[in-house]
């Protein structure tokens, strides 16, 4: 059958079942979603079930939108939605789309527009006849968020012929007779970097994650020149787990070798992947490096990102349907399942996860309607890899702080952008707020810290329920105190610099592998009274690592000029920050997992680390496990 004739079909389906008086005008997929136009919104907007049962019973993700003839002038709307929507919810602006009959109404409270139970929005599509979408305005400015929302308004046209290119080969007619599952390792086996993986069926190639290894000039990409993955143009779609580059970094020359999928993912994810990336190909150019895409490639891939909210079961082949779970990790994180054909087989990876609530988020979800396969994180996967508890990890993170500052010194926290910065910013508010330490103790956050900051305070629905409690209920988000100041400018840091006083300074890398620390660290190293710690993981051979050696003096290279900084500051290592799981959450997972699994792949760790949580896995809880090697392929079913 093809996709016209499902298509008349499911008009048919769908006329039948609609209230008296309403007509459908056209019909069609765009990306996963099955769009109904028809000119009588108003009357399907007073009948909020009949869509919820339609896309019940057509197991579809629907979508109603007006016909282009019965919108109502742009300026005729905006007077109306200020009639309906209270003056607090902030709205800031308006963009209308009359290709696709919808206004986007930007508010500081989105969930003021929404009203309860979507009341008020429903109240806003009866009266303006318009279908409204409502997203949040930044509380702190955010170039990526602004950036990416008028992208993606400048080429609606265009993403919306790619959507249905999409949607239409996600809705094709199965062809294959055969039924068997394989997943592929492309990179990311006992190793952490270039995270990738193919998981095919006769039908549908997908990709899990497209990374890069930083770290590694020999082993830095995924094997994607393989039999199993080319031609790339063959590809079905991508499902990115989350932001961090060793996930996301490879995703744009993709498309620089024939790609035209989709990229799914949260829209958290998407916007740090492209805030990352944007640094990423920024550091190699300048590190002198070769950049391997421009930053028209991080558009292309901007351009086909479908974004899904955690528990929306979304269609992305003929055979395959994908959910999206809270990982826990990073900001947008996910656990991503995949339900394979009709109850073939259902296989989840956990990508990068923490098992574990903590000052941002939630635990990792381990509970699905049905798996059969886990591919689980290894990262410390090691018998000895244990971490102290989030709480040890915050009151001595909070005794360094306090006795730094009431010795007049300045406490220098290299930190990860994304994540680490974050729960120690939360850290440091409750010492300021609870009187700890003075409340005009400055904490700077320079480097990216304060861009990728923006972009949590834009989805707080993606944080912890007490989190989301202080902001949504209390008033109070704890990203907005008055102790944080970005180092916008180049005098301002050459100030704090110059004029030291106690404070608390967050700046990038989280490695000591240059950026804005380095120059801090110039500044600050000699003297004694001041406090460099590490929230993070130091890798080999990197300055992070010889400083936590003990090394006295590390050589730093200033516009092609070495020079030796004398380091007399004391060095502290705070672990339990990580958002990673440790082994023995690992374990925990594995063992609370609903439904029990029949199988489990370890990855994302070292060697050691892999074929060590498989054989602890297989001998405490006699689940078949296996740390497949890159390059292996293995039959699920």
């Amino acid at each position: 059958m093809s996709v016209e004739q499902v298509l008349e079909e499911l008009k048919v389906k769908i006329t039948k079942k609609l209230p008296a008086g309403v007509t459908i005008s056209l019909i069609e997929f765009e990306g996963p979603e099955l769009v109904i136009y028809t000119p009588e919104p108003k009357k399907l907007a007073d009948n909020g079930d009949v869509i919820r049962n339609l896309a019940k019973d057509l197991r579809k993700r629907l979508v109603v939108r007006p016909d282009p003839g019965v919108l109502a002038d742009p300026d005729v709307v905006i007077e109306m939605i200020s009639r309906i929507v209270p003056e607090d919810a902030g709205i800031s602006s308006h963009y209308f789309d009359p290709d696709t009959g919808e206004v986007i109404i930007e508010a500081e409270k989105p969930g003021i527009v929404i009203g309860r139970h979507g009341s008020t929005l429903r109240e806003i599509t009866r009266e303006i006849g318009w279908t409204p979408k409502v997203v949040r305005t930044p509380p702190i400015k955010s170039s990526t968020v602004k950036n990416i929302r008028q992208y993606n308004r400048d080429h609606k046209e265009e993403r919306k012929a790619l959507l249905k290119t999409i949607g239409r080969k996600i809705h094709r007619e199965v062809s294959a007779k055969d039924k068997w599952v394989r997943v592929t390792a492309l990179g990311g086996c006992r190793e952490v970097g270039r995270s990738c993986f193919m998981l095919s069926t006769p039908e549908t190639k997908v990709l899990i994650d497209c990374g890069v290894n930083v770290g590694s000039d020999d082993n830095g990409t995924p094997y994607l020149y393989i039999p199993e993955v080319t031609p790339i143009g063959q590809i079905d779609a991508v499902v990115l787990t989350h932001a961090h580059l060793d996930h996301s970094g490879l995703i744009p020359l993709l498309y620089k070798y024939g790609y035209e999928g989709p990229v799914y993912c949260t829209p958290p994810t998407r916007d740090l992947m492209a805030l990352l990336q944007l640094d990423f190909i920024d550091v190699a150019a300048k590190e002198g490096k070769t950049i391997p895409y421009e930053s028209s490639m991080i558009r292309e891939t901007l351009k086909h990102t479908i974004t899904l909210n955690y528990g929306d079961v979304t269609d992305i082949a003929p055979d395959m349907k994908l959910t999206l779970h809270n990982a826990g990790h990073i900001l947008g994180s996910s656990v991503v399942h995949f339900h394979v054909g009709d109850g073939l087989y259902n296989v989840a990876f956990t990508g990068d996860h923490k098992y574990e609530k903590t000052r941002l988020f939630d635990p990792a979800v381990n509970s699905f309607p049905r798996v059969e396969t886990i591919i689980t994180e290894s990262t410390y996967g090691g018998s000895k890899d244990m971490q102290p508890s989030r709480r040890e990890a915050e009151n001595r993170l909070k005794d360094i702080v306090k006795e730094t500052i009431a010795r007049g010194g300045t406490v220098l926290i290299p930190a990860f952008a994304v994540g680490r910065s974050q729960e120690v910013m939360l850290v440091l508010e409750e010492i300021i707020r609870k009187g700890l330490i003075d409340d005009n103790i400055p904490v700077y956050l320079d480097g990216m810290i304060w861009e990728a900051t923006a972009i949590h305070t834009t989805y707080p629905e993606y944080l912890n329920g007490e989190l989301k409690n202080m902001i949504f209920h209390k008033g109070m988000n704890p990203f907005l105190a008055d102790c944080f100041e970005q180092v916008d400018s180049v005098e301002k840091r050459k100030d704090i610099l110059t004029n030291p006083k106690p404070s608390v300074i967050l700046a990038t890398s989280g490695m000591l592998n240059g950026g804005p620390i380095m120059e801090y660290l110039r500044a600050y190293g000699p003297d004694e009274k001041n406090v460099l710690v590490f929230v993070g993981y130091q890798a080999e051979g990197t300055m992070g690592r010889r400083l936590q050696k003990g090394w006295s003096e590390v050589p730093v290279y200033n516009n092609g000029k070495s020079d030796i900084i004398r380091i007399n500051l004391q060095v502290k290592t705070v672990d339990g920050f990580s958002g990673h799981s440790d082994r023995r959450q690992l374990m925990d997972y594995i063992k609370k997992i609903k439904p029990r699994p029949e199988h489990i792949l370890t990855e994302h760790g070292d060697e050691k680390s892999c074929l060590d949580l498989a054989s602890s896995i297989y001998r405490k809880y006699r689940i078949e496990t296996r740390a497949p090697m890159n390059l292996e392929t293995i039959r699920l079913v």
